[in-house]
């Protein structure tokens, strides 16, 4: 398995980093993709992969959380960054309509600019979407023939909002959010729409820590080596066995993010 949403960068790894990944590798991870999240964290997210070569991989994108920073469309720093082979999609990108810490007008502006991105480099694009389904859709549409591939990451939505992005040909990335049970009880009735060869696993990490981890952990912070478990919830609420899962997300995310065999080494 590969874990499609490693949020790397975050402060609260500052202290233990290489034990992190170390954990993740002990736990049968088989690779890491680092998620970029404005153009500073990009940055740091390339640097990161590079200290892993062929374990770690990063994004370049600019989350909508950020887009209020972004003063030129072109983004010719995420287009510096896209160059690098350890850059594997443009992204995260997409709409937050919950927290609205960026304008919407502006958020929508940047998402497009990271889609026409996406299409010119013919990179895939690692995306989010929160309380902005409709307007999500609506702008991606037209775009998506244009993409050689497309994720949305951590998706928490309705049976209905599944279909439309499915209709769409995206991936989808399922996180601990199915190993909640008060608020992951929609999502574990319907991961088993999700086709075998459209469905990916991540972390999401430190974020979103698995609620049903058993011994329960003395930190809140999520980090890669729970990706397994993860895996196993999710395979139960496919009816399928935690390998199967496993095997098929693995070959799946290798194909989408064009990165071969990644080295445990």
């Amino acid at each position: 398995m590969i874990d499609i949403g490693v949020n790397l960068t975050n402060s609260r790894f500052d202290k233990d980093r290489d034990e992190v990944v170390a954990r993740a590798k002990a736990a049968g991870v088989h690779g890491l993709v680092l998620t970029g999240t404005s153009i500073e964290e990009s940055k740091q997210a390339l640097e990161m992969a590079r200290q892993w070569p062929g374990y770690t991989f990063s994004t370049a994108g600019v989350h909508p959380h950020d887009a209020k920073t972004v003063l030129d469309l072109a983004l010719p720093e995420i287009r510096e960054l896209a160059a690098h082979p350890e850059v594997v999609a443009i992204g995260e990108c997409g709409l937050d309509f919950n927290r609205d810490f960026s304008p919407r007008p502006q958020q929508e502006a940047v998402f497009e600019a990271q889609l026409a991105m996406a299409a010119e480099l013919n990179m895939p694009v690692f995306m989010h979407c929160r309380d902005a389904h409709e307007r999500f859709i609506a702008l991606l549409k037209p775009w998506r023939e244009k993409l050689p591939a497309a994720v949305l990451h951590c998706f928490t939505g309705t049976r209905e909002e599944l279909a439309d992005c499915l209709a769409l040909d995206l991936h989808i990335g399922i996180t601990g959010w199915v190993c909640d049970e008060r608020r992951g009880t929609e999502l574990r009735e319907i991961v088993g729409d999700i086709p075998d060869n459209r469905l990916m696993v991540e972390t999401d990490c430190p974020y979103l820590l698995p609620r049903d981890y058993r011994p329960k952990p003395k930190s809140s912070r999520n980090e890669p080596k729970f990706l397994p478990h993860i895996a196993s919830v999710i395979a139960e609420c496919r009816g399928q066995q935690p390998e199967q899962v496993m095997a098929n997300a693995y070959v799946t995310t290798q194909a989408f993010f064009n990165i071969g065999s990644p080295s445990a080494e």
